[in-house]
């Protein structure tokens, strides 16, 4: 596997996200959505991935961003519909601004990306600013900054795993949603493929806590080095596995998002 290619092409998949939830009157970060649309739908991750590719691109036009914007504005911003929460802080505490805000400045604090506070108003726990982030250290990674490996495996695993398929849900079902109806299909299958890459987990909501493995089923090799995997970093103790969320690094330059 040739790491940097694949390190490059996460980039691209979160960046094409991260400019399909964060508002803004740019027009330049939509011909960048619609180009990083057409690169990515040329290798889709599987089938399901190339049929919302291919209905993405029908609905959204070269030249206009005005039906994209307008079903944005209905999903996220339209007091005549229901607005869809986008933090992870929301997700987590039903409110917006929370512990999963504080993770996020606490990871950002160890690297040299900034919110830019003047042109972004949303938290850094927003969804958007998530994917932003996620790209940023993707390409970091690509170009041989090794050591935002662990930074981006925390905030994947600890930040945007734990809330992205509730995300995903709400937005599926929103009665405003076609576009973005494909979006989310697109992101169930990047979501996927990165719980597969980092080896985390799918989370266990409570309402699917009452469910036990049938009887006589058998785990496959990749499960039980995973859970064993688990098991010596539980046997670390609370500081130790505190610790592999944890980088510490100057630096005197900011990227700004």
């Amino acid at each position: 596997m040739n790491e940097e290619k694949m390190n490059k092409a996460r980039a691209l998949y979160y960046a094409m996200f991260s400019r399909c939830f964060v508002f803004t009157t740019d027009t330049k970060r939509y011909f960048e959505l619609i180009e990083f649309i057409d690169i990515l739908k040329e290798n889709p991750l599987d089938k399901s991935s190339a049929e919302a590719f291919e209905k993405i691109r029908a609905l959204v036009k070269s030249d206009s961003n005005i039906t994209f914007m307008k079903e944005f504005d209905a999903i996220f911003h339209s007091p005549e519909t229901q607005t869809l929460r986008t933090t992870a802080s929301y997700y987590d505490e039903d409110i917006e601004s929370g512990k999963k805000r504080i993770e996020m400045q606490n990871f950002l604090a160890k690297t040299k990306i900034r919110r830019d506070e003047k042109s972004y108003s949303d938290y850094e726990d927003h969804i958007g600013f998530i994917f932003s982030v996620m790209s940023e250290l993707c390409e970091l990674i690509a170009n041989g900054e090794e050591q935002y490996k662990n930074t981006a495996h925390c905030i994947f695993e600890q930040i945007l795993n734990d809330f992205v398929d509730k995300f995903s849900k709400e937005l599926y079902e929103h009665e405003s949603a076609d576009i973005f109806k494909n979006v989310v299909v697109l992101l169930k299958s990047f979501i996927e493929f990165e719980r597969l890459y980092l080896e985390v987990q799918t989370p266990v909501y409570e309402q699917s806590k009452v469910q036990s493995k049938p009887k006589g089923e058998e785990l496959s090799e990749a499960e039980i080095e995973r859970r064993e995997r688990n098991r010596l970093l539980r046997q670390k103790g609370p500081k130790e596995a505190q610790d592999a969320c944890s980088i510490d690094i100057a630096y005197d330059v900011e990227d700004d998002i």
